[in-house]
């Protein structure tokens, strides 16, 4: 559990670095996204990572599981991202 979580923040960060990095120099890219991906990837791969425990009594990815898990990590991170986007005044539409 704990190779996932840093994986999908490795994953996270490089891929919005990459991203970010179009529209702003490489440094300050990072570190947008270390600020705005750090938190809510943590959160989000926590609650995938209690689902699957919870359902399947460990570790034991399952095909049943996985679209449970997928909306747990989509719904947990939602209430901190609206804040951040609310508070520095972007929006995502």
């Amino acid at each position: 559990m704990a190779l996932a979580i840093i994986n999908g923040l490795l994953t996270s960060i490089l891929l919005e670095t990459f991203i970010l990095s179009r529209q702003m120099i490489l440094k300050k890219a990072f570190k947008v996204a270390i600020g705005m991906s750090f938190i809510s990837m943590i959160a989000m791969e926590l609650a995938m990572n209690i689902i699957d425990v919870l359902l399947t009594g460990g570790a034991k990815l399952t095909w049943w599981v996985i679209p449970i898990m997928l909306f747990a990590g989509f719904i947990t991170p939602l209430p901190y991202n609206y804040y951040r986007l609310k508070k520095w005044g972007f929006g995502c539409h």
